[in-house]
């Protein structure tokens, strides 16, 4: 019986992701975040160490230095709030796009991609009105700070190469082409697999 129950359980599981990833596809959500959250656990980070991305150094004049701070401290403070570790992983996910095929080249057009009249937004706060609510500006310096420390060679090694990232209340449809590599806070991040180089969807 606990056997049969534990087969029923995974089924159960599986079941939950494949109708996350078949509805975000329709634009419909049905899981709760509860039940998120337990398809998000089934799915196992990929074994071996995470390997650190490597050092980014801006290049630039200053005042395009001065423009990519802003966008990566924007980013990070919408996408994290004023979580120190997961604005510092968002501004790891932004570098390591810019430096892929298929993204933008520079640091603002991977965090605005997509955001044009038609298009869809990569982060979500670019498109989703949170622009219009800007955060207190009490958190504005700290973001500042760890973006040019970020635009400066320092790495947050836990997120590795990710590419893609999501809140574990969600389960959106790409998460299954990708390989799930580590966890900060809220946030469940992935990198590409050799198969899955073109892959350029929401976070």
């Amino acid at each position: 019986m606990i056997v049969s129950g534990m087969i029923v359980g995974v089924a159960l599981l599986f079941c939950l992701i494949r109708l996350a990833h078949n509805d975000e596809r329709h634009h419909r959500m049905s899981l709760s975040m509860a039940q998120a959250r337990i398809a998000n656990a089934a799915i196992p980070f990929v074994p071996g160490p995470v390997e650190p991305a490597a050092r980014f150094v801006f290049h630039g004049t200053p005042a395009a230095r001065e423009q990519a701070i802003e966008c990566l401290a924007t980013a990070a403070i919408y996408e994290a709030g004023d979580d120190p570790r997961g604005q510092r992983a968002v501004m790891q996910v932004v570098l390591n796009r810019v430096r892929r095929p298929g993204y933008p080249r520079t640091v603002c057009g991977v965090v605005y991609q997509g955001a044009v009249p038609g298009g869809v937004c990569q982060f979500s706060f670019a498109c989703d009105g949170s622009l219009t609510r800007r955060p207190e500006t009490a958190g504005w310096t700290a973001a500042r700070e760890r973006a040019r420390h970020a635009l400066s060679g320092a790495v947050f090694g836990v997120v590795g190469t990710a590419t893609h990232y999501h809140t574990d209340w969600v389960v959106p449809w790409w998460s299954a082409s990708l390989d799930k590599i580590a966890k900060v806070s809220s946030h469940i991040f992935y990198r590409p697999r050799s198969s899955s180089e073109s892959v350029s969807n929401q976070r």
